[in-house]
């Protein structure tokens, strides 16, 4: 491929609801760039970008693919995104990286709830906007609600530049109100033929011609004011309001297209080059510092790796953008994140799954690289001394939680393994071997997030495993005070064991006073590792005990509270006061007092009206108007406590406290009650008592385990 420069590089990101059409339009790009001689087919299972055979297997796109062109004088880089919201994180990245998104719209459907989910972030990033209203071929396409639908959705500045002549199976003419031309496409679309608008749409046409100048101008105070003493602007003038106005993220241009019968896509393709910024023309990037790196191929280089890719037989593949300076293959550029000086033997331009070397890559270009050592998605690498570190991108929080384990015993390391290769590829994969519920937990951002999981262990790791309901991180408490002792004494023949402990516990809140009747003479208060607090009071008098086995005596509260009586769960927020005892001037030891301080904590716990506690978290539904009562109801047999609602662009956010023992599966529930058309996030929000039906539940099936473990 020919050399460019910075001002003549086109980063795009297709995005849009599954279904919409963003591969098919993809395929027409390269179709109509001479890059392919034929355009692939999701039905035929040969598109450039769907090229992973997960995505060949399930018709969609999973994962962000990066596809280039040369399109007159320019070059396309073009990232395929995915549409559903359980792969956003493959949507994030792109748009970290894109100057310009397309979203794509189904005719038939209109703004789904993917398209708002996406257009959230390209708010987030104020990428510059275009709609592109796809599928206007199909019985049921209509163009005039789409239209109206994205205005509701995303502002007034939504403005048409095309519309259909009529849409259907009849669909091949498309009027363009800021050229004033209408184009014909022939039954294998492609190039059209420009013809003048016909009498019976100029009205039509001149309207919305208008609509288009006044959008523009109003965005515009130069324009304003020529358009004002002119009535009308040139069609450069109105380019050039565009071309502001987007990198403003003010005004967001409508085109029309049929991508499966190759009609419309040369017109948008057009328009990237004439209209849509390159990436030098974009606000420069904000740093770390609190600095700023122009995108200029004249400064010090630097790229930032945005996604990774692990392929068998060659390894981990880092795609980056050029954000400033010059890179060619060889380069040694340093990580800023992690101080590894890694070097770039190799250069790739990326087709799908093609790999093409190249030899160097200006500011505002992207590319990959392979087998950098020290090197992760989010990590910035720039020349020696630059010391530039490149904001991250922040990826959205787990929704699904699963306890993951083998079905082969043996197999636990190759698991780790491979979670650890998820991981680096997707930063939305999350894992952890919870020590507290002795399993390996796995988080992901929903069900078919899941299922490709699932999918690449078995497919590509070669690995069985099977999916748990993970156990729920109860924790124990105490409603009363209690006092117990206990002695310990052990003869073996020798040196035998006493220690004997008097104690006190209490439920233990801020500001508890002293405890009555008691002399305090030492303190430690414990911020636990799972919450709340352990205070330990030393009230010996008389020398009953000695000082230093007190330390042997927490240890002792301290190992019980890590397997509380009730349910084995961790303990929280209780105070403990020793107050007496009894030692031996020879048997007396450390292990001594240890287990008589266990001991009597274990006895006081259980009459201190024991409380076991359940995490809550608070729930965030996004869901349209019409579904607002079948989410309530689902809500309540889950025990939530409603909080409120109130509208949040055209949704309504249900909020709700719901325990986390009754929120297991709530991603595909949701998404099968509301048809996809509903959202969640949930964070955890505090710990409440169970009901005491539950407790017993609980209490009972933890004694037969221990039984059974004896």
């Amino acid at each position: 491929m020919a050399a460019y420069d910075s001002n003549h590089v086109k980063n795009i990101a297709l995005l849009g609801h599954a279904g919409s059409g963003k591969t098919t339009l993809a395929e027409c790009m390269l179709f109509e760039a001479g890059v392919t001689k034929r355009r692939g087919s999701i039905a035929q299972k040969n598109t450039v970008s769907d090229y992973h055979e997960l995505e060949t297997e399930r018709a969609s796109s999973v994962f962000t693919s990066l596809l280039h062109t040369p399109w007159r004088d320019y070059k396309i880089n073009i990232l395929d995104t995915p549409g559903y919201d359980d792969f956003s994180g493959e949507v994030i990245s792109a748009l970290r990286v894109a100057d310009t998104g397309i979203m794509v719209l189904n005719a038939m459907m209109g703004v789904e709830v993917g398209t708002d989910v996406i257009w959230e972030y390209t708010d987030t990033f104020k990428t510059p906007t275009l709609f592109v209203v796809n599928q206007l071929d199909r019985d049921g396409a209509n163009f005039d609600k789409t239209l109206q639908d994205a205005k509701s959705h995303f502002g007034a500045n939504v403005v048409a530049v095309q519309y259909p002549v009529q849409t259907g199976p009849g669909f091949n003419q498309i009027i363009d109100v800021l050229n004033m031309i209408m184009y014909q496409y022939g039954p294998e679309g492609g190039k059209p033929q420009k013809l003048p608008i016909p009498d019976n749409e100029k009205d039509k046409a001149i309207q919305l011609h208008k609509e288009l100048v006044e959008t523009i101008a109003s965005n515009d105070e130069g324009l304003m004011e020529k358009y004002f003493e002119q009535g009308e602007l040139t069609e450069d003038e109105m380019k050039a309001g565009l071309h502001t106005s987007m990198i403003k993220h003010d005004i967001f241009p409508l085109f029309c297209a049929s991508a499966e019968k190759n009609m419309g896509s040369g017109r948008i393709m057009g328009f990237i080059d004439n209209v849509c910024p390159a990436a030098n023309e974009m606000p420069p990037q904000k740093t770390r510092a609190g600095g700023s790196l122009p995108c200029d191929p004249k400064g010090p280089a630097c790229i930032f790796i945005f996604k990774t890719i692990i392929e068998p037989h060659i390894g981990e593949l880092s795609l980056f953008k050029v954000f400033s300076g010059t890179i060619k293959a060889g380069s040694e550029l340093v990580n800023e994140n992690t101080g590894v000086t890694e070097k770039l033997n190799q250069l790739l331009l990326l087709e799908g799954h093609n790999r093409i070397p190249i030899q160097e890559l200006v500011a505002g270009d992207i590319g990959a690289t392979i087998k950098l050592r020290s090197t992760h998605v989010n990590n910035t690498l720039h020349e020696k001394g630059a010391n530039i570190e490149l904001e991250p991108i922040i990826f959205p929080k787990a929704n699904v939680t699963v306890a993951i384990s083998t079905v082969n015993k043996g197999e636990e390391e190759k698991l780790s393994q491979a979670l650890h290769t998820l991981q680096e590829e997707d930063a939305t994969v999350q894992f952890e071997v919870s020590t507290e519920l002795k399993q390996t937990l796995l988080h992901c951002l929903g069900e078919l997030h899941l299922h490709v999981i699932q999918w690449k262990i078995a497919h590509i790791h070669k690995l069985d495993v099977k999916f748990d309901k993970p156990r729920i991180p109860y924790r124990e408490t105490i409603r009363k005070m209690a006092e117990s002792n206990y002695r310990h004494k052990k003869q073996s023949g020798g040196a035998g064991q006493f220690g004997e402990v008097y104690m006190r516990i209490e439920p233990w809140y801020e500001g508890i006073p002293d405890p009555p009747g008691l002399n305090v003479r030492g303190r430690d208060e414990i911020n636990l590792d799972w919450g709340g607090k352990l205070v330990f009071l030393n009230c010996i008098v008389g020398g009953a005990i000695d000082a230093r086995f007190l330390p042997s005596i927490l240890k002792g509260v301290m190992e019980k509270m890590h397997n509380g009586p009730l349910t084995g769960c961790y303990v929280r927020d209780v105070r403990v006061s020793v107050y007496d005892g009894k030692m031996h001037p020879v048997d007396s030891n450390d292990i001594s007092f240890k287990i008589a301080g266990l001991q009597a904590f274990r006895q006081a716990f259980t009459q201190a009206d024991p409380q076991l506690l359940e995490p809550v978290y608070k729930v965030d539904v996004y869901c349209p108007d019409d579904m607002v009562g079948a989410v309530m109801g689902d809500l309540q047999t889950r025990m939530a406590m409603v909080e409120g609602m109130e509208a949040e662009g055209h949704f309504q956010k249900i909020t709700a406290k719901v325990p986390l023992a009754l929120m297991h599966q709530y991603s595909s529930s949701l998404r099968g009650l509301t048809q996809g058309r509903a959202r969640f996030n949930m964070q955890f929000n505090n710990y409440a008592p169970v009901a005491m039906e539950t407790q017993k539940k609980l209490m009972e099936a933890y004694s037969k385990h221990e039984v059974e473990v004896e």
